[in-house]
């Protein structure tokens, strides 16, 4: 990743942190005053995402660094870290709300939050939809697992409020209609809230790990870089392409088929306009290792590989 896409990200993990800052002590000053559980339980969810949103910036440091010795590949994988624990806190937080909410809807409540917990909410869900589309589209396009974390991190508190929302309406349906029995809506409304943060947290989780196990990217997604190297001239055929995720960018793996009478520093040249082309047409992509094959029809080298053994030889690059 450029110094310019670390900079867009890191805006990006810093404006998310003053945002939930901001949020949260808003949230949770009205939800005191409002006496609203639902509001409460938001602000914790918000008071959360900020730590979140620092490991967000600290994986984006980490990753930052260049390859050495010890990290030959460089050290992108700590911003899929760094999603990993945005999500372990998330799940952390939403057992938290959860507890909190059930204690209150078995103790009773005697009377029903005040209306402005409602505006509160409604100024909370507009600023984090905002974000989540920010954050979102950013993540895809720097291809940064941390931020697109932080986004549906703010997606989350996007539907968490709208439960609180919810909650805190019926609640005060109940005062005007004299039904005592709704104002439980408004702990509900935090049980909710707890139930939704568990859900995201799992699944954020879930898909960061897979990303830290070198996924493979998937025939449609490498196609375009098949084709790609296709068209370089000196390239008679791809033999094979791999394409594997490593943290926020892709290290790629190609075989390519050249001409058998040219000469060896020939093939080298080719190799190397391949991989600077690679790196070049797709900012994603953080290295490429190229195998040159002879051209042979009659042995087309694809077609005669064993993928139990498939292992790539001398590189030129």
């Amino acid at each position: 990743m450029s110094e310019s896409r670390f900079g867009k990200a890191e805006k990006a993990a810093w404006l998310g942190i003053a945002s939930n800052v901001a949020l949260a002590c808003i949230k949770g000053g009205i939800g005191i005053m409002a006496g609203s559980k639902a509001l409460l339980a938001d602000a914790a969810s918000s008071a959360t995402d900020v730590a979140g949103s620092f490991v967000v910036l600290v994986g984006l440091r980490a990753a930052k660094r260049p390859a050495d010795a010890d990290h030959p590949y460089g050290h992108g994988k700590a911003d899929t870290i760094a999603a990993i624990i945005v999500s372990v806190l998330m799940i952390l937080i939403g057992f938290e709300i959860g507890q909190s909410s059930f204690k209150a809807l078995r103790e009773g409540v005697d009377e029903p939050p005040q209306w402005y917990a409602l505006v509160a909410l409604g100024v909370a869900v507009l600023i984090k939809e905002l974000l989540f589309r920010y954050s979102y589209a950013l993540g895809k396009k720097l291809s940064s697992h941390a931020l697109i974390a932080g986004a549906w991190d703010h997606r989350t508190d996007v539907f968490s409020s709208v439960a609180a929302a919810a909650g805190v309406l019926g609640a005060l349906i109940g005062q005007w209609i004299n039904q005592p029995k709704l104002y439980l809506l408004d702990p509900a409304a935090g049980l909710l809230v707890a139930a939704l943060v568990l859900r995201m947290g799992y699944k954020l989780i879930r898909e960061s790990v897979h990303s830290t196990m070198d996924h493979v990217l998937h025939d449609e997604d490498a196609a375009e870089l098949i084709a790609t190297v296709q068209r370089i001239k000196g390239i008679i055929t791809v033999d094979g392409l791999r394409a594997r995720e490593h943290g926020h960018y892709v290290v790629v793996d190609v075989k390519i088929s050249v001409n058998p009478k040219i000469t060896v520093a020939e093939g080298h040249e080719i190799a190397k306009i391949t991989k600077q082309h690679l790196m070049k047409r797709f900012i994603h992509v953080s290295d490429v290792m190229v195998h040159v094959n002879p051209y042979d029809p009659g042995y087309p080298y694809k077609n005669n590989v064993d993928p139990e053994q498939d292992e790539m030889p001398t590189l030129l690059h």
